[in-house]
């Protein structure tokens, strides 16, 4: 069965930081490009960062110098290090696999808060 199952969330105050960690199972990620998005009450799901198999990366603009996408394939397991957080940031994080050659093999997490307030 194919999974993936994010952790790490949680209540944080403004200016702090967390670690998000995505696990997969069923598969292995070494092939997928792995992203991590994020969909705060009211508003549509955003791309934050994505990170290929050859671990080139992209942010979007509103969290570059802020979050941090990882990969360590050999634990199946890809991380999102989050510091400077603000209250904008406050939404449900999910995790997202894409393999690059074949479209039709994508998977989605099914979330981890976050939530960001003094």
């Amino acid at each position: 069965q194919v999974q993936l199952v994010e952790s790490g969330g949680g209540l944080v105050q403004p200016g702090g930081s967390l670690r998000l960690s995505c696990a997969g199972s069923g598969f292995t990620i070494s092939r997928y490009t792995m992203s991590w998005y994020r969909q705060a009450p009211g508003k549509q799901r955003e791309l934050v960062a994505a990170i290929r198999s050859g671990d080139s990366t992209d942010y979007a603009d509103s969290v570059k110098g802020r979050f941090t996408i990882s990969r360590d394939n050999g634990k199946n397991t890809i991380y999102l290090q989050v510091n400077s957080l603000k209250p904008e940031d406050t939404a449900v994080y999910y995790c997202y696999a894409a393999h690059e050659q074949v479209a039709s093999l994508t998977y989605w997490g099914q979330g981890t808060q976050v939530t960001v307030a003094s």
